[in-house]
């Protein structure tokens, strides 16, 4: 086994990277009581075989990480239009309801006031956040977070998404304002899992994707007169589309979905082609890496390639070759957590990695490289073992940021050796 070093530059610690790394089956919605049984442990020695024969390459970049900043549970991190050329600035997401300003230059944090309150616990508080398409003339921002109900949604949730102006940028203290509903999951159910709720624009600036999980209540995915379990597509004022593939259903939730039978979709990215690619976790094995197309159905919970937490089967999909089967499924599970392409710009730090999909591992504690081809085919390509899970990956210019997961969690910097 080729092993790579990787540091820390504010710590001695060498973490290794390892080429064909897999770890022990993990639930992908990382429950950390579950328990590997023996079943998990032989999956875990089958997929490591398989993989050591996969990634194994010469030619895998190297990088160490540099500490930026540090952050309590951080979720999602987007970046601010470059001025001057000067350093990129970072909008960073804390899911207990911040939201910072980051100069990666100095690793100075500035707070953004006007948030609405988030109901914090589990998987839930605040989420995602966007720049709109017109940002540069409008400051607006698009935010999820999970809202608590009231009167017969008393102790239940559900995500929301909002449109607001972000002004002050130049001054000390900054702020949202004039904030919209954009949508909102419906209906709110207990529960405190699976709302997925990212965000992502179409390339051409005119539509808003939305990832609403199923909540951990599986029979949402398939049931058209909610919109849990599926991927919205929206017009930017939150209106439908007249082009959505079920718009001629016969109620007017159906009407927002692009695609069903998703269990949890935490990342979204349109490639250099302009094809939509989403991750989900799996059950107990199965997360999925789907070519996302207009109005396919993914199956899930009726069919996975996971199993469920009982250890109960689920019929694989090629069962059912009516659902939509996934471009890679991975058991062990990875725990995928976010997506971005990687594209060179101002910089090119990672030449190797262009045009291929970064993606945050969670119980995998891993950066996931994912190549694509013309024929719409996907194939993992590198697996660097990062020692600490991690929530989410961002490329700017050709320079790769990642946030880890947890309290006291780093923003960090890739840098290519």
């Amino acid at each position: 086994m080729t092993i790579i070093s990787m540091q820390h530059l504010s710590t001695p610690l060498m973490l290794p990277i390892m080429i064909s790394a897999l770890l022990f089956s993990a639930p992908a919605c990382s429950n950390q009581t579950a328990v590997n049984t023996h079943e998990d442990l032989t999956d875990y020695k089958e997929g490591q075989a398989s993989a050591s024969e996969s990634l194994a390459s010469t030619e895998k970049p190297a990088f160490i990480t540099k500490k930026i900043a540090t952050f309590d549970e951080p979720w999602a991190i987007t970046a601010l239009p470059t001025i001057n050329n000067e350093p990129p600035k970072l909008l960073v997401t804390q899911k207990t309801g911040e939201l910072f300003i980051v100069d990666t230059a100095t690793g100075a944090k500035t707070t953004i006031s006007g948030i609405p309150k988030v109901a914090y616990g589990g998987q839930g508080g605040l989420g995602d956040i966007v720049l709109a398409p017109d940002f540069a003339t409008s400051n607006h921002v698009y935010m999820s977070y999970v809202e608590a109900g009231n009167g017969t949604d008393n102790n239940k949730f559900g995500a929301k998404v909002i449109k607001a102006t972000l002004i002050g940028l130049d001054i000390a203290t900054p702020r949202l304002q004039d904030l919209t509903p954009i949508w909102e999951q419906i209906p709110k159910v207990k529960g405190q899992g699976h709302y997925s709720h990212r965000l992502l624009f179409s390339p051409d600036g005119k539509y808003l994707y939305i990832s609403s999980g199923e909540r951990q209540e599986k029979t949402p995915a398939q049931d058209m007169s909610v919109n849990l379990g599926k991927i919205i597509r929206l017009n930017l004022d939150g209106s439908v589309p007249a082009d959505n593939p079920f718009v001629d259903n016969s109620n007017d939730i159906a009407a927002q979905f692009w695609s069903i039978g998703h269990r949890n979709v935490l990342g979204m990215a349109f490639d250099e082609k302009g094809r939509l690619w989403a991750h989900e976790m799996g059950p107990r094995g199965g997360d999925e890496f789907n070519l996302i197309e207009k109005g396919h159905n993914y199956g899930w919970p009726i069919v996975s390639n996971g199993r469920n937490y009982t250890g109960t089967d689920i019929p694989d999909h090629e069962t059912r070759p009516e659902f939509t089967p996934p471009k890679i499924s991975w058991t062990p599970v990875i725990s995928p957590s976010s997506i971005s392409i990687y594209n060179a710009g101002k910089y090119n730090d990672f030449p190797a990695w262009q045009g291929n999909a970064l993606i945050s591992g969670l119980s995998s504690k891993a950066l996931i490289v994912v190549d694509f081809d013309e024929n719409s085919h996907a194939t993992e390509r590198y697996r660097y073992d990062m020692g600490e899970r991690i929530r989410s990956v961002l490329n700017v210019d050709g320079q790769v940021w990642v946030l880890e997961d947890g309290d006291n969690s780093g923003l960090l910097q890739l840098i290519p050796q």
